[in-house]
């Protein structure tokens, strides 16, 4: 058998280097995927928790001042990821809560859950498809 493994991937090397490729990118997504300390939430997962934990939560909105000109999220507060390093102190009387954070597709929400984590923040989601998800989900935004 290891013959037969062998001679395919001399005849076939581009398919062999192909699948290793693939099997190792596959290995270190999943790796990733383990070690990261914030969960994502659906939509319909965020408006479950906004009204179980209404007291307890906060929403976090990362996008850039430009872009919440379409609308935000009900009771967002607005740091753009861009400066969430500066910030976070800003948000340290929300150390115990559950965050949930948000851009315009889930990207940049991803960065600043992890600037969250690393500042000690424990409770901490991403929204998976960020607002775009969101709207496409028929869910309200407020522009105020």
């Amino acid at each position: 058998m290891l013959t037969q493994l062998t001679e395919f991937a001399t005849n076939h090397a581009i398919l062999a280097i192909a699948f290793v490729s693939l099997l190792v990118l596959t290995f270190l997504n999943e790796m990733k995927l383990a070690t990261q300390r914030f969960s994502s939430l659906t939509p319909a997962s965020a408006v479950q928790m906004m009204n179980n934990e209404e007291e307890n939560m906060l929403l976090l909105d990362v996008r850039e001042p430009a872009e919440t000109a379409s609308g935000k999220i009900a009771k967002a507060v607005q740091i753009p990821v861009s400066g969430i390093d500066k910030r976070v102190g800003e948000l340290e009387k929300h150390r115990k809560k559950h965050v949930i954070v948000y851009c315009k597709n889930g990207t940049r929400s991803g960065i600043a859950c992890k600037v969250l984590n690393k500042a000690g923040f424990d409770h901490v989601y991403s929204l998976s498809g960020g607002v775009t998800a969101w709207q496409e989900a028929h869910m309200p935004l407020s522009k105020k």
